[in-house]
């Protein structure tokens, strides 16, 4: 069985995450729980940081933390010398409540709307990554009527799209993000903030794909990139600062996944971008990169209790937890796969298979179909490993079922982040039917 970051097993047969057994855990603080071993996230978020030093190149290293977005997690990013990358209101709001340095947040998004940038120049932010001309024609009325300069970036589609293994090349990207490198609308961006007076224009930003196994995609998009910051300095004399090359770096969720680590990614982007930089005579821009998912997808762990089983018999066998597609959409939403054992006996055969399906009331909530298991009984404790990343932060209350809770471990010390979510919680923004509308009924 393969097990993440600080995982081990105890003399008890027991998961220990961060030095604390995660039995004791459930205990604690009940299930379902999601629990983030901050010694992973840390290693993962120097390995980055670590490598650009190494190949003696400037940049920033922005957490995607749509991944996963809470107060503690900006805390911990600040303390690790991350920057920050929000994609909304709320998350902008969630950065300025854990106090992140302003000038290391980046605001993308494809649908901004007037007042987010309004609040982004509010914080002082430190770059407002432009998707479309809306939003350039906003933050070019915002920055003038306010006076205030702000530096941006223009998110744009290379023409090259990349998921696990495999990545590619279109004429024209079909996205909903970003101005199109090749069919002139990067080139008018380009022009309507190379001339407004309040606008910074660093260079450009592209993002090609998630769960990325390969490099050479990234290879492909800098180039890309790179030639059209070329252009433009042949064109108009204007030297970009910064080259963002986005995120997706892959992770392994099961044995049929072998990401690279951190560092080849690292290495890679730097030496297509010096190459080009030294043949075209052309300075080596500062290279931003956003990794979210590998960043805190394999750190997360959810903790469930194990309930009711049903046997079909010559079809499956269904065990039921306390938790599901509420708290974890992804398998519902797009058939992604995980792994995941009995914490509380991890050295007992796992000759078992059995479908661990979620308590929503949907035929289609089940967490992991065929899963091999040890024998599993009412009350056992199961974990799902890898779920940091885009589970807590998709999670709703279908069935009005309260989000669980989540924490931090590291050297033994657990700490509580987000607490679960109560009844209560869930009805308080709930108001009653007045007495003349229930009338007009």
């Amino acid at each position: 069985m393969d097990l993440y970051g600080t995982q081990t097993v105890n003399d008890n047969g027991h998961l220990v995450i961060g030095g604390s057994d995660a039995v004791d855990l459930a205990h604690v603080y009940g299930t379902p729980l999601v629990v983030y071993d901050t010694a992973l996230f840390r290693k993962r978020a120097a390995g980055f940081q670590e490598t650009f030093k190494k190949v003696g190149i400037q940049a920033q290293v922005a957490y995607a933390s749509k991944a996963f977005s809470s107060v503690a997690i900006y805390e911990l990013a600040a303390q690790e010398g991350l920057s920050l990358d929000v994609v909304s209101g709320g998350e902008l709001f969630t950065a300025a409540k854990a106090d992140f340095p302003r000038e290391r947040i980046h605001f993308h998004g494809n649908n901004k709307s007037y007042m987010e940038l309004n609040y982004a120049f509010d914080e002082e932010i430190g770059c407002i990554v432009v998707d479309n001309f809306l939003e350039l024609s906003m933050v070019k009325e915002i920055a003038s009527t306010r006076k205030q300069q702000m530096n941006v970036l223009l998110r744009v589609t290379p023409g090259v799209e990349a998921h696990t293994h495999e990545f590619i090349t279109t004429g024209q990207e079909d996205s909903k993000f970003g101005f199109d490198l090749k069919n002139g609308q990067a080139d008018q961006a380009f022009e309507l903030a190379f001339e407004a007076p309040y606008l910074n224009l660093l260079g450009l930003h592209c993002h090609i794909g998630s769960q990325i196994f390969e490099t050479d995609a990234f290879t492909y998009a800098a180039e890309a990139l790179m030639g059209k910051m070329r252009a433009w300095k042949e064109s108009h004399s204007f030297v970009c600062s910064v080259l963002n090359l986005g995120g997706g770096f892959g992770i392994r969720y099961t044995e049929e996944d072998h990401p690279l680590e951190p560092e080849e990614y690292v290495e890679k982007m730097a030496k297509v971008v010096k190459t080009l930089a030294e043949s075209w005579n052309y300075p080596i821009p500062e290279i931003w990169i956003e990794p979210g998912r590998s960043l805190v997808g394999d750190a997360g762990t959810t903790l469930y209790t194990v309930g009711s089983e049903k046997e079909v018999p010559g079809v499956r066998t269904y065990i039921a937890v306390d938790g599901g597609m509420s708290d974890n959409i992804r398998p519902a939403l797009y058939d992604a796969k995980y792994t995941a054992a009995v914490a509380n006996h991890m050295t007992k055969p796992y000759d078992k298979t059995v479908t661990i399906a979620g308590k929503c009331c949907e035929s289609g909530d089940k967490l992991i179909v065929d899963a091999k298991l040890s024998d599993v009984t009412e009350g056992d404790l199961l974990a799902l490993f890898c779920t940091g990343a885009y589970t807590y932060s998709m999670a709703g209350n279908y069935n009005r079922l309260p989000k669980p809770a989540v924490i931090f471990v590291e050297e033994g010390h657990h700490q509580l982040v987000i607490r679960r979510e109560t009844y209560e919680d869930i009805a308080r923004l709930d108001l009653s039917l007045q007495q003349k509308v229930r009338k007009e009924l």
